[in-house]
């Protein structure tokens, strides 16, 4: 009995080959893209988690540095030129924002403290979008896959039976040993559509959540450094 269900799986996957090879050119083909589009698909997900997951430690490590300083607004330049730490852009938006608006208020004599605030909240708001663009990079695509990939694999099955029926309407007589091979050929590609489909869905679902979270962190963040700012330059 073990031995049985040890020889299954290879067995399955002959037969999944035998499949494939006796399927037609367009069955071949549409497996073949659905091959490369899970490909893809898990590319996107690893990177995209690992990148979030960096993002966070590297928020987390920046944000630790600003709660031990005493003031935001007087911190040298180094803070403000690392632009890929998601909190450091905000954070360099802001303070860069704020004493340019001193810098021009000085010259035409309407220096207020409402002025630099209204530009610094400006400039956070600007930096959350096009941070939280970044959180969302590449997840269009994968949110294509996961809707676009069974309707493929559909496809390909509606045009394998087609043919498999169109072979055998020019046949004298039809059993099931002439219909199964090509109906099998035309199910491949909906399983191979399946395959690509539901781990890709479930990534997404994933990541969608982490970036989500990342994002409410991020305007956690904007509205604590406006806070700090505020008190300070009162």
């Amino acid at each position: 009995m073990s031995a049985a269900l040890m020889l299954a799986p290879s067995i399955f996957a002959t037969n999944v080959i035998t499949i494939y090879l006796t399927s037609d050119t367009v069955g071949q083909v549409i497996v073949l893209g659905l091959a490369v589009f899970s490909l893809i698909a898990w590319t996107i997900m690893l990177g995209k988690h690992f990148e979030l997951k960096r993002l966070r430690y590297l928020n987390g490590l920046f944000e630790q540095k600003l709660r031990d300083e005493r003031s935001l607004l007087d911190l040298p330049e180094s803070y403000r030129d690392r632009r890929t730490i998601p909190y450091a852009d905000l954070f360099a938006d802001a303070v860069e924002s704020y004493w340019r608006a001193a810098a021009i208020g000085k010259e035409k004599g309407r220096d207020t403290t409402r002025a630099r605030l209204e530009h610094c909240e400006n400039a956070l708001q600007r930096a959350l979008a096009r941070q939280t663009l970044r959180y969302e990079s590449s997840m269009i695509f994968l949110a294509t896959i996961v809707s676009g990939a069974p309707f493929v694999g559909l496809l390909g099955t509606v045009w394998g039976v087609m043919a498999a029926f169109s072979a055998i309407s020019v046949q004298q007589s039809a059993s099931i040993q002439s219909i199964a091979p090509g109906v099998a050929s035309a199910l491949l590609t909906t399983i191979a559509g399946l395959v690509v489909a539901i781990p890709s869905m479930f990534g997404y679902n994933f990541l969608l959540a982490s970036s989500r979270r990342l994002i409410t962190e991020l305007e956690n963040f904007a509205s604590s450094l406006a806070d700090r700012i505020e008190l300070e330059s009162e």
